[in-house]
């Protein structure tokens, strides 16, 4: 039977896909082809759009934005007054012990947690309505009729940040666990194999204030960061405070990278910087966990986007890679590896580089192995380095899954392991969480492994951007990881930040954070539990009487578009379509 001419030009492009380049046949022998583009495209047009530029705020609209930002630093400042009383402050060395005035909310702790709860539900507050002036209704993908402008975001951004710079630790202890860790390093002795309470002692003054569950384990960080936290250890000694401050600098270090990087990234996805920005680096969970609770992650996610941004400067080149295109594609690897010796999930983002770069240079087996090769060896040399310059060795390796002993709620497969295990024994048939763990997480590491490789073949054949798959694949990870704490959602939510615009990513990453930001406690610990209903119901009162006194002069509404409101209200009202109709 004679071929139709459509037949024949199936036929044809079959043909020129099997005889094109060898990663055809190895996408199929993947199983990638079978899935077919479609879908893959439809997922990136689902998630990513161009965001065009926009003019910027008018008279009214910069009122309410300085609003915004008083309304946001107000409750900066309640969580860094409450912090004093309710914060992680250490065992020993309290700096406010003693003091008349600043020791005043220790003594009384129900009014310090209310005095967080509501400065951290301004803050968030703040937040929302200031995406309204930077990415407009999260449910559209129109976007705002105008948007704030960069510095008008970064004014705000420092404001809320300076309060918590200088407040206790909240909402974790950790830091106090960098500072213990560090001192065992700083002693010469290994801390991926000796706990703090071994190393230092039970009654020594770092110890003290290290959590119990993680007095006897060893430290599950890389060793750039210990070799940092020597550095400060031996210029600290066992001053918690300074060793306190000295920590959080790296942090703020970590986060000035994010927000020189993240609007960067943004531009090369075709996304508005503020918007980006807005999503990322003003994120309630980055300035509550990563600014306020000193988290080693700041530093992470900071080196890693700064290095994705300075490597593709030379992969999305016009030009050659040679030359400065060539030292600007190994200093950006170099600072990814670097990242990774800080945390080691940010090692992926060199996959998807090193992805990225294959397609540049052509697409074929020879383009994939020259990549990997250069990418593998600047990866070998810079951990190589820092593993034998610090003098802690590659024992790291060895102590990275310490953190797997916490059962967090956030995991997927550890709420079905405790879930099904909690049935059993609702059941009767006895407490099988731990069995049932041992199948739960092997299948979510298998599901995130296949999502991960599913994303990079996807940025190999070009259907969707390197920062793009990174974001998918580290929210696979970060879901499907066993343990998931507040602040890992920023490995996700930092890079798709720069790349996502659509509802179906913004909408449920706001939501998200924004639950999330408001339910932890403060100090890191558990609160009796009268005196966090106290503190919740002051909370809603004292939250509900500030929106009811700002209800005139605070956007608490979105405005519809004179075009719509004109449907049924007179006709002086008509304007333009992309005019906004004030509040009243």
């Amino acid at each position: 039977m004679p071929q139709t001419p459509t037949q024949k030009t199936t036929a044809q492009s079959t043909r020129a896909i099997l005889l094109d380049k060898p990663k055809h046949l190895a996408l199929s022998v993947l199983g990638v082809r079978p899935f077919g583009s479609k879908p893959r495209q439809s997922m990136t047009a689902a998630l990513h759009g161009d965001e065009d530029e926009r003019p910027g705020l008018n008279e009214k609209e910069t009122a309410q934005l300085r609003g915004i930002r008083r309304f946001g630093a107000t409750g900066s400042v309640l969580m860094a007054i409450g912090a004093l009383g309710a914060g992680a402050q250490p065992v020993l060395q309290n700096p406010t012990a003693g003091l008349r005035v600043l020791s005043l909310p220790g003594r009384m702790p129900t009014v310090s947690l209310t005095m967080t709860m509501t400065g951290t539900v301004l803050v968030v507050l703040a937040w929302l309505m200031m995406g309204r002036f930077a990415v407009g209704d999260l449910r559209s993908r129109k976007g705002a009729p105008r948007r704030m402008s960069r510095s008008q975001l970064d004014r705000t951004l420092l404001l809320w940040i300076l309060p918590l710079s200088v407040a206790p630790p909240m909402f974790s202890r950790d830091v106090y666990s960098y500072l213990a860790q560090s001192e065992i390093a700083a002693r010469g002795l290994d801390p991926y194999l000796i706990g703090p309470k071994a190393a230092l002692g039970v009654d020594h003054v770092l110890t003290r204030t290290v959590p119990t569950i993680w007095r006897d384990t060893p430290a599950p960080y890389g060793p750039f960061f210990l070799w940092l936290g020597r550095g400060i250890s031996s210029l600290t000694g066992d001053n918690i405070v300074a060793g306190i401050f000295l920590h959080r600098l790296l942090v703020l270090f970590g986060v000035a990278l994010i927000v020189w990087a993240l609007p960067r990234l943004a531009k090369r996805c075709g996304v508005s910087a503020v918007s980006s920005l807005w999503l990322g680096a003003a994120n309630p969970l980055l300035l509550f966990h990563l600014v306020a609770g000193i988290h080693n992650e700041a530093l992470m996610l900071g080196l890693m986007l700064a290095g994705i941004e300075v490597a593709l400067r030379a992969v999305e080149g016009a030009g050659p890679i040679r030359g400065r295109s060539l030292a600007l594609l190994i200093a950006g690897s170099g600072l990814i590896a670097l990242s990774a010796t800080v945390k080691i999930p940010s090692l992926l983002a060199l996959g998807f580089v090193g992805m990225a770069l294959a397609r540049r240079w052509g697409g074929n087996w020879k383009s994939f192995f020259s990549a990997a090769a250069l990418l593998a060896a600047v990866t070998v040399v810079v951990i190589g380095f820092i593993s034998v310059a610090s003098g802690l060795g590659m024992g790291w390796v060895n102590t990275l899954n310490t953190a797997t002993v916490v059962r967090s709620w956030m995991s997927i497969p550890t709420i079905l392991g405790v879930g099904t295990g909690l049935v059993g024994v609702l059941l009767g048939l006895g407490d099988h969480t731990t069995a049932i763990l041992t199948i739960t997480r092997p299948i979510a590491y298998l599901v995130a492994v296949l999502i991960t490789a599913r994303m990079m073949m996807a940025v190999y054949m070009g259907r969707i951007h390197a920062v793009g798959g990174l974001g998918i694949a580290l929210g696979a990870i970060v879901l499907l990881f066993p343990v998931v704490q507040p602040w890992y959602l920023l490995w996700a939510i930092l890079p798709l930040a720069a790349w996502a615009t659509a509802p179906i990513f913004r909408v449920p990453a706001v939501v998200f954070t924004s639950i999330v930001s408001v339910m932890l406690m403060s100090n890191g610990a558990e609160y009796l539990p009268f005196m966090i209903v106290q503190a919740v119901v002051a909370t809603i009162i004292t939250a509900g009487l500030l929106i009811y006194i700002t209800r005139k002069s605070l956007p608490w509404r979105i405005d519809k578009p004179v075009a719509e409101i004109t449907k049924s209200g007179p006709a002086d009202q008509v304007g333009s379509p992309g005019a906004y109709a004030d509040s009243p």
